[in-house]
């Protein structure tokens, strides 16, 4: 049976202190921008140990770089995989986005995104130059797919990189990038030019790594967005950038298209913690509302509405749960999850928290649409499950296509 346990609740304990002493306080700050995530992060990151603990499990890794031991996977484990207990990070995933989903993704973004590139692609050498500051939040990440004009087909890109001689030089933009605005690291996909045919080849797509204040990179001021608005997000700019190949992560010429493939799965498997703390808090204030507010002498509990406002978001939440269980769980035993697997559990709990959120408000009426309960707030961040990632049509389209061509019906996405 999938159930949290002592150790679990404890982390669960633990995190939930520290965010109600830490972020809820400065929530109306964050969100206006007057406040950045980055500092909460890093006091995080110190309270539970987690720096110290990362920079002694990352040497251990490095030293057994290049060996496929089963000790070498258990100390790999400290970054995910074998080892490690997956659920620990759905746990604190979870906590975060009942109190403040924006703090999860601008994570989400420097932790999972550009420093699970530069992790599993990256040289020893590029771990431990840009991996580690990155894992112990001493530099902030970024990571840079989206363009103006790619929208929701990702690998039709026009960021190109020319070689020229050791260097390559970066010309394209970005947009929607977590953290642009602020980070000092950004992982940003190119297509290497080398003649027409790799321009018009997908296949053709690599990493680079640019830091901040490379010559000819710039970064534009945070977007103004409907939520999520305490995770900075911008565009970054790349004017001839100039970087040397050992930029090019894992130093040749390999394709990265299947590993950002990769990125994008784990970012959809990312969904179902942050959807299980928005309903989980929606839930709790919608229960709790509900038997104090009072019409016509009654608590509104009473009316059978309002009671299947409660149950339909219970109903959610058990689903919510389960999936994050399953994935879990499917991680920790080595087990990759599939690509329809990842869009259907994006799709599902992105659904299912804009929804509660909304049902919620609605619960709550002129009270749902003030501030004071947050729920608002939490369906603002909510929405965004439905775009990031992948929008619900995109998730859609992937998860018929994986079963057609299991029928060996080959459909191209979007045809």
């Amino acid at each position: 049976m999938f159930e949290l346990q002592e150790g679990h609740r404890m982390i669960e304990t633990a995190m939930r202190q520290f965010l109600e002493k830490e972020v809820v306080p400065l929530i109306d700050d964050l969100e206006e921008g007057k406040v950045l995530p980055y500092d909460i992060m890093r006091k995080m990151a110190e309270t539970f140990g987690l720096t110290e603990m990362i920079k002694a499990r990352f040497q251990k890794m490095l030293k057994k770089e290049g060996k496929k031991s089963e000790e070498e996977e258990s100390e790999a484990g400290a970054f995910g995989g074998p080892g490690f207990d997956p659920l620990i990070g759905t746990i604190i995933g979870k906590e975060i986005a009942r109190v403040y989903p924006s703090l999860g993704l601008a994570m989400g973004a420097t932790l999972g995104l550009a420093g699970g590139t530069i992790m599993a692609k990256g040289t020893p050498a590029q771990k431990e130059r840009w991996g580690l500051p990155i894992l112990t939040f001493e530099k902030i990440g970024a990571w840079g797919m989206t363009e103006p004009e790619s929208g929701s087909d990702a690998f039709a890109l026009k960021t190109t990189a020319k070689p020229d001689g050791d260097y390559y030089i970066l010309n394209g933009q970005k947009t929607f990038c977590t953290n642009a605005p602020y980070a000092d690291i950004f992982v940003i996909y190119a297509k290497i030019d080398r003649g027409q045919e790799a321009k018009r080849d997908k296949r053709f797509i690599f990493p680079f790594v640019v830091e901040r204040g490379t010559p000819g990179l710039s970064v534009s001021e945070p977007f103004k967005k409907m939520g999520m608005k305490g995770s900075p997000t911008g565009a970054v700019y790349l004017d001839d950038v100039r970087v040397h190949k050992s930029h090019l992560l894992g130093e040749t010429e390999e394709s990265a298209r299947d590993q950002a493939k990769d990125v994008f799965a784990g970012e959809r498997t990312g969904a179902p913690a942050m959807a299980w703390g928005i309903i989980e808090r929606c839930l709790e204030v919608t229960v709790k509302y509900a038997t104090e507010r009072k019409q016509w002498d009654r608590p509104i509990g009473e009316f059978q509405l309002i009671q299947e406002k409660i149950a339909r978001m219970y109903v959610h939440l058990e689903n919510v749960r389960n999936i994050a269980f399953k994935h879990a769980w499917a991680q920790k035993e080595g087990k990759k999850i599939t690509m329809k697997e990842a869009c259907a559990a994006k799709l599902y709990c992105a659904r299912a928290a804009t929804e509660c959120a909304l049902e919620a408000i609605q619960a709550l009426g002129g009270y749902g649409y003030m501030k004071e309960y947050r729920v608002e707030m939490l369906m603002r961040d909510a929405k965004l499950l439905q775009i990031g990632g992948g929008t619900d049509e995109i998730q859609i389209l992937n998860i018929a296509k994986e079963l057609l061509r299991a029928e060996g019906l080959e459909v191209k996405l979007g045809g």
